[in-house]
Protein backbone atom coordinates (compact mmCIF):
# COMPACT_ATOMS: atom_id res chain seq x y z
CA UNK A 1 0.00 0.00 0.00
CA UNK A 2 1.52 3.08 -1.21
CA UNK A 3 2.35 5.71 1.64
CA UNK A 4 -0.55 8.24 -0.08
CA UNK A 5 -3.31 5.71 0.75
CA UNK A 6 -2.48 4.30 3.89
CA UNK A 7 -4.94 5.33 6.46
CA UNK A 8 -4.09 6.92 9.86
CA UNK A 9 -4.41 4.75 12.99
CA UNK A 10 -6.85 7.70 14.87
CA UNK A 11 -10.84 8.15 13.64
CA UNK A 12 -11.03 10.91 10.59
CA UNK A 13 -12.35 14.43 10.97
CA UNK A 14 -15.76 12.95 10.40
CA UNK A 15 -16.02 10.68 12.80
CA UNK A 16 -14.36 12.55 15.44
CA UNK A 17 -15.93 15.49 14.51
CA UNK A 18 -19.49 14.22 15.36
CA UNK A 19 -18.69 12.07 18.28
CA UNK A 20 -17.44 16.21 19.30
CA UNK A 21 -20.93 17.93 18.48
CA UNK A 22 -22.92 15.10 20.33
CA UNK A 23 -20.68 15.16 23.23
CA UNK A 24 -21.07 19.23 24.02
CA UNK A 25 -24.39 19.02 22.80
CA UNK A 26 -25.79 16.24 25.28
CA UNK A 27 -22.99 17.47 28.94
CA UNK A 28 -23.72 21.56 27.54
CA UNK A 29 -25.78 22.28 24.97
CA UNK A 30 -28.91 20.78 26.39
CA UNK A 31 -28.71 21.50 29.71
CA UNK A 32 -27.87 24.99 29.03
CA UNK A 33 -30.79 25.75 26.60
CA UNK A 34 -33.10 23.77 29.31
CA UNK A 35 -32.78 26.62 31.94
CA UNK A 36 -33.26 29.18 29.50
CA UNK A 37 -36.38 27.05 28.52
CA UNK A 38 -37.26 26.62 31.84
CA UNK A 39 -37.23 31.09 32.44
CA UNK A 40 -39.14 31.35 29.33
CA UNK A 41 -42.35 30.17 31.30
CA UNK A 42 -42.35 33.56 33.24
CA UNK A 43 -43.47 35.16 30.35
CA UNK A 44 -41.41 38.36 29.44
CA UNK A 45 -42.83 40.71 32.13
CA UNK A 46 -42.10 38.26 34.78
CA UNK A 47 -38.78 36.87 33.63
CA UNK A 48 -38.23 40.92 33.77
CA UNK A 49 -39.26 41.98 37.15
CA UNK A 50 -37.08 38.79 38.36
CA UNK A 51 -34.23 39.51 36.59
CA UNK A 52 -34.56 43.47 37.32
CA UNK A 53 -35.30 43.55 40.83
CA UNK A 54 -33.36 45.43 42.96
CA UNK A 55 -32.22 42.30 44.74
CA UNK A 56 -31.15 40.82 41.77
CA UNK A 57 -29.55 44.30 40.11
CA UNK A 58 -27.20 44.61 43.73
CA UNK A 59 -26.55 40.69 43.11
CA UNK A 60 -25.29 40.72 39.46
CA UNK A 61 -23.16 43.76 41.51
CA UNK A 62 -21.30 42.35 43.90
CA UNK A 63 -20.71 38.67 41.77
CA UNK A 64 -19.65 40.04 38.44
CA UNK A 65 -17.74 43.24 40.48
CA UNK A 66 -16.14 41.06 42.88
CA UNK A 67 -15.31 38.01 39.97
CA UNK A 68 -13.49 40.69 38.05
CA UNK A 69 -11.31 42.02 40.80
CA UNK A 70 -10.16 38.73 41.68
CA UNK A 71 -9.02 37.56 39.15
CA UNK A 72 -7.14 41.14 38.01
CA UNK A 73 -5.29 40.66 41.44
CA UNK A 74 -4.80 37.47 40.78
CA UNK A 75 -2.77 38.22 37.28
CA UNK A 76 -0.44 40.18 39.29
CA UNK A 77 -0.15 37.73 42.47
CA UNK A 78 -0.37 34.75 40.44
CA UNK A 79 2.23 35.97 38.26
CA UNK A 80 4.31 36.86 41.01
CA UNK A 81 4.23 33.28 42.19
CA UNK A 82 4.68 31.87 38.91
CA UNK A 83 8.06 33.58 38.21
CA UNK A 84 9.59 32.84 42.04
CA UNK A 85 8.50 29.03 40.91
CA UNK A 86 10.08 29.14 37.26
CA UNK A 87 12.93 30.93 37.77
CA UNK A 88 14.03 30.44 41.24
CA UNK A 89 15.40 27.82 42.97
CA UNK A 90 15.08 27.57 46.95
CA UNK A 91 14.24 24.99 49.71
CA UNK A 92 10.94 24.14 50.65
CA UNK A 93 9.74 25.39 46.69
CA UNK A 94 8.15 21.66 46.12
CA UNK A 95 6.05 22.52 48.84
CA UNK A 96 5.11 25.73 47.65
CA UNK A 97 4.42 24.23 44.33
CA UNK A 98 2.23 21.86 46.04
CA UNK A 99 0.10 24.34 48.20
CA UNK A 100 -0.81 26.53 44.52
CA UNK A 101 -2.89 22.95 43.64
CA UNK A 102 -4.52 22.96 46.91
CA UNK A 103 -7.82 25.05 46.20
CA UNK A 104 -7.59 22.93 43.24
CA UNK A 105 -8.41 19.87 45.39
CA UNK A 106 -9.89 21.38 48.49
CA UNK A 107 -13.69 21.26 49.03
CA UNK A 108 -15.10 24.83 48.58
CA UNK A 109 -16.91 24.50 51.86
CA UNK A 110 -13.94 24.22 53.62
CA UNK A 111 -12.44 26.93 51.95
CA UNK A 112 -15.48 29.09 53.15
CA UNK A 113 -15.29 28.29 56.63
CA UNK A 114 -10.81 28.33 57.16
CA UNK A 115 -11.41 32.29 55.61
CA UNK A 116 -13.84 33.35 57.94
CA UNK A 117 -11.92 31.55 60.75
CA UNK A 118 -9.14 33.48 60.26
CA UNK A 119 -10.62 36.64 58.75
CA UNK A 120 -13.53 37.11 60.84
CA UNK A 121 -14.00 39.91 63.63
CA UNK A 122 -12.73 36.97 66.02
CA UNK A 123 -10.03 35.56 63.72
CA UNK A 124 -6.45 35.48 64.15
CA UNK A 125 -6.19 38.21 61.21
CA UNK A 126 -9.30 39.26 61.12
CA UNK A 127 -9.65 40.82 64.83
CA UNK A 128 -6.44 43.02 64.32
CA UNK A 129 -7.71 44.43 60.74
CA UNK A 130 -11.19 44.89 62.73
CA UNK A 131 -9.14 47.17 65.18
CA UNK A 132 -7.75 49.26 62.53
CA UNK A 133 -11.03 49.46 61.07
CA UNK A 134 -11.21 47.17 58.04
CA UNK A 135 -13.64 44.30 57.83
CA UNK A 136 -12.79 41.67 55.78
CA UNK A 137 -15.86 38.96 56.75
CA UNK A 138 -18.77 39.50 56.11
CA UNK A 139 -18.54 42.57 53.51
CA UNK A 140 -17.72 43.02 49.99
CA UNK A 141 -13.61 42.65 50.74
CA UNK A 142 -14.65 39.17 51.90
CA UNK A 143 -16.13 38.02 49.13
CA UNK A 144 -13.37 38.98 46.78
CA UNK A 145 -10.58 37.14 49.29
CA UNK A 146 -12.79 33.93 48.85
CA UNK A 147 -12.76 34.15 45.34
CA UNK A 148 -9.32 35.12 44.93
CA UNK A 149 -8.83 32.29 46.59
CA UNK A 150 -10.06 29.89 44.51
CA UNK A 151 -8.71 31.52 41.08
CA UNK A 152 -5.44 31.49 42.33
CA UNK A 153 -4.03 28.07 40.57
CA UNK A 154 -5.83 28.76 37.18
CA UNK A 155 -3.56 31.89 36.88
CA UNK A 156 -0.30 30.01 38.13
CA UNK A 157 -0.86 26.83 36.24
CA UNK A 158 -1.54 28.89 32.90
CA UNK A 159 1.40 31.79 32.95
CA UNK A 160 4.30 29.05 34.90
CA UNK A 161 4.71 26.85 31.61
CA UNK A 162 5.44 30.11 29.60
CA UNK A 163 8.06 31.30 31.77
CA UNK A 164 9.67 27.97 32.12
CA UNK A 165 9.95 27.87 28.30
CA UNK A 166 11.84 30.72 26.82
CA UNK A 167 15.40 29.83 26.33
CA UNK A 168 17.91 31.87 28.89
CA UNK A 169 20.47 32.48 26.19
CA UNK A 170 17.19 35.00 24.37
CA UNK A 171 17.46 36.80 27.60
CA UNK A 172 21.19 37.06 28.08
CA UNK A 173 21.71 38.30 24.61
CA UNK A 174 19.05 40.84 24.79
CA UNK A 175 21.09 41.45 28.23
CA UNK A 176 24.42 41.81 26.19
CA UNK A 177 22.85 43.58 23.45
CA UNK A 178 22.36 46.85 25.77
CA UNK A 179 18.56 45.70 26.75
CA UNK A 180 17.72 46.66 30.57
CA UNK A 181 15.96 44.28 32.51
CA UNK A 182 12.35 46.38 31.50
CA UNK A 183 13.32 46.08 28.27
CA UNK A 184 14.26 42.61 28.25
CA UNK A 185 10.77 41.34 29.87
CA UNK A 186 8.80 44.14 27.56
CA UNK A 187 10.10 42.70 24.81
CA UNK A 188 11.18 38.89 25.39
CA UNK A 189 9.09 37.69 27.31
CA UNK A 190 5.79 40.05 27.63
CA UNK A 191 4.70 38.83 23.91
CA UNK A 192 4.51 35.34 25.17
CA UNK A 193 2.82 35.99 28.64
CA UNK A 194 0.21 38.09 27.46
CA UNK A 195 -2.00 35.59 26.07
CA UNK A 196 -1.13 33.44 28.38
CA UNK A 197 -2.35 35.70 30.93
CA UNK A 198 -5.27 36.31 29.80
CA UNK A 199 -6.08 32.92 29.19
CA UNK A 200 -5.55 32.81 32.90
CA UNK A 201 -7.56 36.01 33.82
CA UNK A 202 -10.40 34.72 31.78
CA UNK A 203 -10.10 31.00 33.81
CA UNK A 204 -10.13 32.94 37.13
CA UNK A 205 -12.70 35.36 36.32
CA UNK A 206 -15.50 32.24 34.99
CA UNK A 207 -14.38 29.98 38.36
CA UNK A 208 -15.30 32.97 40.60
CA UNK A 209 -18.61 34.19 38.81
CA UNK A 210 -19.68 30.92 39.51
CA UNK A 211 -18.94 29.92 42.97
CA UNK A 212 -20.53 29.36 45.91
CA UNK A 213 -19.30 27.44 48.69
CA UNK A 214 -16.54 29.13 49.87
CA UNK A 215 -18.19 32.65 49.72
CA UNK A 216 -21.58 31.85 51.56
CA UNK A 217 -19.61 31.66 54.96
CA UNK A 218 -17.52 34.43 54.73
CA UNK A 219 -19.94 36.84 52.70
CA UNK A 220 -22.72 37.00 55.62
CA UNK A 221 -25.43 36.55 53.08
CA UNK A 222 -26.97 39.94 53.67
CA UNK A 223 -29.39 41.11 51.00
CA UNK A 224 -28.63 44.14 48.82
CA UNK A 225 -25.14 43.97 50.14
CA UNK A 226 -23.18 40.90 50.58
CA UNK A 227 -25.37 38.55 48.67
CA UNK A 228 -24.06 36.74 45.26
CA UNK A 229 -26.05 36.22 42.50
CA UNK A 230 -25.72 32.27 42.83
CA UNK A 231 -26.55 32.56 46.48
CA UNK A 232 -29.92 34.63 44.97
CA UNK A 233 -30.75 31.71 42.71
CA UNK A 234 -30.22 29.45 45.26
CA UNK A 235 -32.55 31.22 47.57
CA UNK A 236 -35.13 31.04 44.82
CA UNK A 237 -34.93 27.47 44.34
CA UNK A 238 -35.44 26.91 48.12
CA UNK A 239 -38.49 28.66 47.54
CA UNK A 240 -39.53 26.26 44.81
CA UNK A 241 -39.50 28.89 42.15
CA UNK A 242 -37.75 27.00 39.69
CA UNK A 243 -38.75 29.47 36.45
CA UNK A 244 -37.26 32.47 38.51
CA UNK A 245 -34.22 30.45 40.05
CA UNK A 246 -34.07 29.89 35.99
CA UNK A 247 -34.66 33.00 34.70
CA UNK A 248 -31.63 34.63 36.92
CA UNK A 249 -29.52 31.45 35.80
CA UNK A 250 -29.82 32.77 32.24
CA UNK A 251 -28.64 36.52 32.67
CA UNK A 252 -25.55 35.29 34.53
CA UNK A 253 -24.90 32.69 31.70
CA UNK A 254 -25.44 35.34 28.99
CA UNK A 255 -23.42 37.74 30.44
CA UNK A 256 -21.02 35.27 31.58
CA UNK A 257 -20.61 33.95 27.36
CA UNK A 258 -20.38 37.37 26.39
CA UNK A 259 -17.38 38.57 28.73
CA UNK A 260 -15.61 35.16 28.37
CA UNK A 261 -15.90 35.65 24.05
CA UNK A 262 -14.76 39.34 24.10
CA UNK A 263 -11.56 37.85 26.30
CA UNK A 264 -10.64 34.93 24.09
CA UNK A 265 -10.95 37.44 21.04
CA UNK A 266 -8.63 39.98 23.06
CA UNK A 267 -6.58 37.00 23.40
CA UNK A 268 -6.75 35.45 19.92
CA UNK A 269 -5.39 39.28 18.43
CA UNK A 270 -2.86 39.46 21.30
CA UNK A 271 -1.72 36.06 19.57
CA UNK A 272 -2.02 37.10 16.38
CA UNK A 273 0.28 40.50 16.68
CA UNK A 274 2.72 38.36 18.75
CA UNK A 275 3.43 36.36 15.98
CA UNK A 276 3.46 39.18 13.75
CA UNK A 277 6.22 40.51 15.70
Amino acid sequence: MSAGARRGVLPGFGLSTGFTVLYLCLVVLVPLSAVALRSSSLGWEAAWSVVASPRALASYRLSFGASLAAAAANVVLGGLVAWVLARYRFPGRAVVDALVDLPFALPTAVSGIALTAVYGPTGWIGRHLEAAGVRVAFSPLGVTLALTFIGLPFVIRTVQPVLEDPDPEVEEAAAVLGASRWQTFRRVLLPALLPAAITGFALAFARALGEYGSVVFISGNMPMRTEIAPLLVMTRLEQFDYAGAAAIATVLLGASFVLLLAINRLQAWTRARAGAA
